[in-house]
């Protein structure tokens, strides 16, 4: 097995438990302690292994939107209507920034060390 196809299965392991997650805390389930360690080496894994340069720019937009679209933490205020839907929308997003997050370190560093090595 090559690194881009651990890359990519480690990508589709981080979503999907991120909704596994999601559905947990709806259903009055706790996200255990190992989610966002697993999150975590799974982020690592695909920012070493599967964001290439040129994806480099797209992901870390698309890194910044889902960091920032959850800060306000907003989607819990749907539960005042649909008990559960806004904890598990919330819970999934952030468990996927645990697993977006040292993905995003990754190829903003390399982006620096590229940007620096060659002016």
């Amino acid at each position: 097995m090559n690194t881009e196809s651990i890359g990519r299965w480690a990508f589709i392991a981080g979503v999907i438990i991120a909704i596994l997650a999601g559905i947990a805390s709806a259903v009055g389930g706790g996200m255990g302690g190992w989610v966002p360690l697993v999150m975590l080496i799974l982020g690592v894994i695909v920012g070493l292994t599967t964001i290439t340069e040129k994806e480099t720019t797209p992901f870390l937009v698309a890194a910044i939107a889902l960091l920032v679209a959850n800060g306000g933490r907003g989607f819990l205020l749907v539960d005042s209507v649909l008990p559960g839907v806004g904890t598990a929308i919330d819970t999934i997003l952030v468990t996927l920034a645990a697993f977006v997050a040292p993905a995003a370190i990754i190829m903003a560093v390399k982006a620096i060390y590229n940007i620096g090595r060659t002016r």
